[in-house]
């Protein structure tokens, strides 16, 4: 049996999701609770892996150093606020590349599989867009989509195309469903 995993998205779940990318540290914020939710998830025995796609690096706005920075950054942050996040994977193709690890596509997740033996059954996708439940649903995890960052218009849309998943105000409403067993 392997490991539980609880995949985060970033942009939009961890961090203010910008319209123009987050291009450095200065233009990361944190979203309210983000780190509160990742303090509870550091006392659980789930591995904490953020999966995130990058298209900002093919579009020529960031290095993957930059990104590779921003998050070394972010997981200082996170650290010293009692948090903890094990491994960051992310997709630094653009959309029209059709890669195989470009959310919903489950390439990202497969690799974190690999490094951690992850027991998908078991485990959970946190994420604003219907790309992060679709993948969820691709791997055999649970999906929750939050309502920040993209979420409520995500969720709109699911709703209306009869699509049915757990659902949560943000990153810590949905940490404290899973906690609590409720998903």
């Amino acid at each position: 049996m392997g490991q539980r995993a609880i995949f985060l998205d970033r942009d939009g779940v961890i961090n203010v999701n910008r319209p123009d990318h987050v291009k450095s540290w200065d233009e990361f914020v944190f979203l309210p609770n983000a780190l509160t939710a990742l303090r509870k998830l550091a006392a659980s025995d789930f591995l904490v892996i953020v999966t995130t796609n990058q298209s900002a690096i093919a579009r020529g706005l960031v290095t993957q150093e930059t990104v590779r920075a921003i998050h070394a950054q972010m997981i200082a942050e996170v650290t010293r606020a009692g948090g903890r996040i094990d491994a960051i994977y992310f997709c630094p193709h653009h959309p029209d590349d059709k890669c195989a690890c470009r959310k919903p596509r489950p390439g990202l997740f497969l690799a974190a599989a690999r490094d951690f033996a992850i027991d998908f059954a078991r485990s959970f996708v946190i994420g604003d867009a219907f790309s992060d439940v679709a993948a969820a649903l691709a791997i055999g995890a649970r999906p929750i989509l939050v309502l920040t960052g993209r979420g409520r218009e995500q969720y709109a849309e699911m709703r209306a195309n009869n699509h049915n998943h757990p659902v949560a105000d943000d990153l810590l409403g949905a940490v404290e469903q899973i906690l609590r067993g409720e998903v």
